[in-house]
């Protein structure tokens, strides 16, 4: 109550009258409250130069240390319609284990014998590619059988040739005796002549070598008719000799075309056939995607889509699926200003959502409930949550971690930094500085985190 009377209260009252206002008032009770003043104030000081380690703190949950342990949602490669489940909420699956059944809802599926066809074409294929196989070995051993006939035949022509000019050069020197010949005949003629007009000779005499001289002339007209003839059966010769190339090209050259394009067709078939081929082992792994199946061992948490006979497109989660084999880890999130203040391998306090925990943050040693950790991921981007997340294991060297506790629980957490006086950390709250900053390689001057 404000004293705004003028009627003072304490000057009209004597409060030594009452047994608590001598107690109050007494010089006996003010030298204790004094006393007890004094004491207060020296342990304050006393505390406010006690060691105290810097903290920062995060808020996260339980997950688990490497990201194949972690839940995830089971998917379809192809899409379809389930058509029969094989497990229930809850159950626990080993890998390989059947989880459902779908059929297929495309169209280009629905033959049950398309893998069986498939395979018939394929082995058609191969069929027309052995056919191919047989007919360019054909055509090779005809290439072959050509070429040699050819070269047989040109000799054959080439020695023929060689035979039109010898021939010739026989039937030339005939021509030149039988030019001598008549020469000569001519000679004796005009001799006889003479020695006929003279009267030396008879008449007979003289028709006889009138007769030699024309069987001379005859002989040599016949005769340049057979080197005309020779000549031209060197003509011909050459003539045949080139239609005999002509004609063994032109048939080698055929084969060849018909060879070249028995491979083109082998060629097309092998392609055909790897098609096949392909679409016959797409077909055969589609077949083999009708039952999904466990990726591991595990707890199946939900049923995402239920319904027989409901339809989903490929990539879509089907079933959610905990792993049963994990390792522990908390995943916490730290303000961007204490980012740098965070290293590898550092200390961390958790403290489990739901688990009874005493914590004095300034006191680890003192606190009781809180379990061990260490940093053993820092992300080098900020999340959507404007913080940057932090992955922290279970410190071996301590207490393990409650068994009870499961995967998405909330945590805690307690990074510890460096140890400082009270009265530095109360001006340091008071200005709203963060913690000192330091590295891992001051560990030598005693401003490491503490252990």
């Amino acid at each position: 109550m404000l004293n705004i009377t003028h009627n003072k209260l304490h000057e009209k009252v004597d409060l030594m009258q009452y047994s608590s206002g001598r107690k109050v008032f007494s010089e006996r009770n003010q030298k204790y409250f004094n006393r007890f003043l004094i004491a207060f104030g020296i342990i304050i000081i006393v505390i406010l130069f006690l060691p105290w380690t810097q903290t920062v703190a995060g808020k996260g949950y339980v997950t688990t240390l490497t990201p194949d342990q972690r839940p995830q949602t089971i998917q379809s490669p192809i899409p379809g319609r389930i058509e029969k489940w094989y497990i229930n909420e809850g159950d626990h699956v080993e890998k390989g284990d059947t989880i459902l059944h779908i059929s297929e809802i495309k169209n280009d599926y629905f033959d049950p014998k398309l893998v069986d066809r498939t395979g018939d074409q394929i082995r058609a294929k191969e069929s027309s590619r052995n056919s191919y196989e047989t007919k360019i070995q054909s055509l090779s051993g005809q290439i072959g059988a050509l070429q040699q006939e050819r070269s047989l035949k040109l000799e054959q022509a080439k020695n023929k040739l060689q035979q039109s000019k010898l021939k010739f050069r026989s039937d030339s020197i005939d021509l030149e005796a039988a030019e001598t010949k008549l020469e000569i005949a001519s000679r004796q003629f005009e001799r006889y002549e003479t020695l006929n007009s003279e009267g030396l000779k008879s008449t007979t005499d003289l028709e006889n070598y009138r007769l030699k001289l024309q069987e001379a002339k005859a002989k040599k007209i016949a005769q340049e008719n057979k080197l005309l003839a020779s000549q031209n059966e060197i003509i011909n010769s050459e003539i045949e000799l080139n239609r005999i190339q002509a004609e063994y090209n032109e048939k080698i050259s055929k084969a060849q075309s018909d060879r070249s394009s028995a491979e083109s067709s082998l060629y097309q078939t092998d392609a055909d056939i790897s098609k096949l081929q392909t679409a016959y082992a797409n077909y055969d792994k589609r077949r083999g995607l009708y039952f999904i199946v466990a990726p591991q061992a595990g707890y199946i948490n939900k049923a995402i889509k239920a319904g027989i006979g409901e339809s989903f497109k490929e990539g879509e989660p089907l079933v959610g699926i905990m792993p049963s084999n994990y390792e522990l880890a908390v995943e916490t999130y730290v303000d961007p200003i204490d980012m740098p203040l965070l290293h590898l391998g550092e200390d961390v306090r958790v403290q489990f959502d739901g688990w009874p925990a005493i914590v004095f943050s300034g006191w680890p040693n003192s606190s009781y409930g809180t379990y061990a950790a260490k940093i053993v991921a820092i992300e080098n981007f900020i999340s959507s949550n404007g913080k940057y997340r932090v992955l922290l294991a279970p410190y071996e060297e301590e207490h393990e971690w409650p068994g009870e506790i499961k995967i998405g629980s909330g945590a805690t957490t307690l990074a510890l930094l460096q140890d400082v006086p009270i009265w530095y950390e109360i001006w340091r709250q008071l200005n709203g500085f963060p913690p000192n900053y330091y590295s891992p390689e001051d560990a030598g001057t005693g401003k490491t985190a503490k252990k």
